[in-house]
């Protein structure tokens, strides 16, 4: 998910322990490969904002020269995903981790959103969630599937082939029972399915 032109290093602030354990929502990559320690993992569902192909990679699954697309929270809808709760005391660390992860760029904002958990449907947590930056040269507007299957069939970044990323996505959404239509039809594609 991350994406991804480099920038210079930002020091941050301390982050203090929270009172009680926070949520980090997971609607990408952070479902198959979370890469921090959590307490419990919950499917959840996010209002006000849906999983797309919205941002170009020029780092972990492209290039500025070939560029990928990596998943963000775009505007409108809902998104099915993976809240991860963490321990407080494990907060400032795993914080750090998702800044180094999520903000290399700044196309992604860090917000809090209330998300729905699977099981607990009377229960809204606060979770944290990295939404696309619409402002951002990075935010990609308005592709077609056919443009997005194209630019994830030919890019490459540090972290991998951009077609590993989305079949990862697609499978691990597929083991939670959840389609998301547009990402599919590219999966099929990807597989060799026909034009």
């Amino acid at each position: 998910m991350s994406a991804d032109s480099p920038s210079p290093r930002m020091s941050h602030p301390p982050v203090p322990v929270p009172a009680h354990d926070p949520w980090v929502f997971g609607y990408g990559s952070l479902i198959w490969n979370p890469g921090f320690p959590f307490a419990e993992r919950v499917e959840a569902t996010l209002l006000g904002a849906h999983r797309a192909l919205c941002i170009y990679s020029f780092h972990h699954r492209g290039t500025p020269e070939h560029p990928g697309l990596v998943l963000g929270l775009d505007l409108g809808g809902s998104c099915k995903g993976v809240a991860y709760r963490v321990a407080a005391a494990d907060w400032p660390q795993v914080h750090a981790y998702l800044t180094e992860r999520e903000q290399i760029s700044g196309v992604y904002r860090e917000t809090s959103r209330r998300v729905r958990l699977k099981g607990h449907e009377d229960l809204a947590a606060s979770a944290v969630a990295y939404v696309a930056n619409r402002a951002h040269p990075q935010y990609a507007r308005g592709l077609s599937l056919e443009d997005q299957l194209h630019l994830v069939r030919r890019s490459h970044g540090r972290s991998g082939p951009n077609r590993d990323y989305v079949l990862a996505t697609v499978d691990a959404l597929a083991t939670m029972g959840i389609e998301d239509r547009g990402l599919s039809w590219i999966a099929h594609h990807l597989r060799g399915g026909q034009a």
